[in-house]
């Protein structure tokens, strides 16, 4: 089985609507959507949930309030000031919580409770594209690498289960813990990036990141005409590291009005932008081949 995943070294660069007309283009590939801390390819391929399950990570503390005896002792030790005494008494607040223990350990009444934590659902659905896996956090929970890694383990169970033969994830911005988890096990990240100094300087971050992880790097450079000096510049980069130059996309109004239509740029554009997408996704089906 092989595993492709769309990169980007920062949020906004075009990631998604990259991976979701490559989603249109494969075939025989289960779809997954790793940036669960903010993921938007449901909007454009609109799935249908077929299962449904919470995903519990992590600790936090609650205060039983009956059995207090008001020592404070846990408001004092607490470094994040998780914990606040009102007429009610003292109680946790649970965005401020950070699983550390160190108030249930201290606690004189074994009053604290330390359950796991609630922190999202993910998904297994059908589009019309096929089989997507796809997840939700709550607002401000984390531990997102480890929702990344169990989605990537349904990916490949459904795609064994199915017969087929590849794994397109829509991967996560930046080079943080949750792109760390979607690396892993990859043959191949297409990374999208921008003319700009900040999207050569994330292209590099995230390129460093996969060669750690000997994955094979290809890149897309997005909206190239807002800045021919500095996409040169990115080829350049490209040549000199050895990376596959996929496509320099254009600037293009029909990038928006596809999203809002919510449908993927080789649905909306097939003759126009469409036609560079399909050589593009062709072009990385061939060096899975190398």
């Amino acid at each position: 089985m092989r595993e492709i995943v769309i990169i980007s070294g920062k949020g906004g660069a075009g990631k998604t609507t990259i991976a979701g007309a490559f989603a249109h283009l494969a075939e025989n590939a289960i779809l997954c959507d790793l940036d669960v801390d903010a993921p938007d390819l449901h909007l454009l391929l609109d799935p249908d949930k077929r299962e449904e399950s919470e995903f519990w990570s992590g600790h936090e503390a609650v205060i039983r309030a009956e059995d207090c005896v008001h020592c404070a002792t846990c408001l004092n030790m607490c470094q994040f000031d998780a914990i606040e005494f009102s007429i009610e008494g003292y109680s946790v607040k649970p965005f401020r919580c950070e699983g550390c223990k160190v108030c249930v350990e201290l606690c004189p009444a074994g009053a604290i409770d330390f359950p796991e934590r609630k922190c999202g659902h993910w998904f297994v659905s059908d589009t019309r594209f096929g089989t997507m896996v796809h997840a939700q956090l709550f607002p401000g929970e984390e531990n997102s690498g480890r929702l990344v890694t169990l989605l990537k383990q349904q990916a490949r169970q459904r795609a064994e289960a199915g017969g087929l033969d590849l794994v397109l994830s829509d991967g996560t911005p930046g080079i943080g813990c949750p792109v760390i988890a979607s690396l892993a096990g990859t043959d191949l990240a297409v990374v999208v990036t921008e003319p700009t100094p900040s999207g050569i300087h994330d292209l590099e971050r995230v390129a460093e990141l996969c060669e750690g992880f000997r994955t094979k790097v290809a890149v897309l450079v997005n909206k190239w005409d807002i800045n021919p000096a500095m996409t040169e510049k990115i080829e350049a980069y490209c040549r000199d590291k050895g990376y596959t130059l996929l496509c320099r996309f254009p600037h293009n109004r029909a990038a928006v009005d596809s999203m809002l239509e919510r449908k993927v740029l080789t649905e909306y554009d097939p003759g126009g932008l469409g036609t560079l997408l399909k050589q593009a996704w062709k072009d990385t089906l061939a060096l899975l081949e190398k």
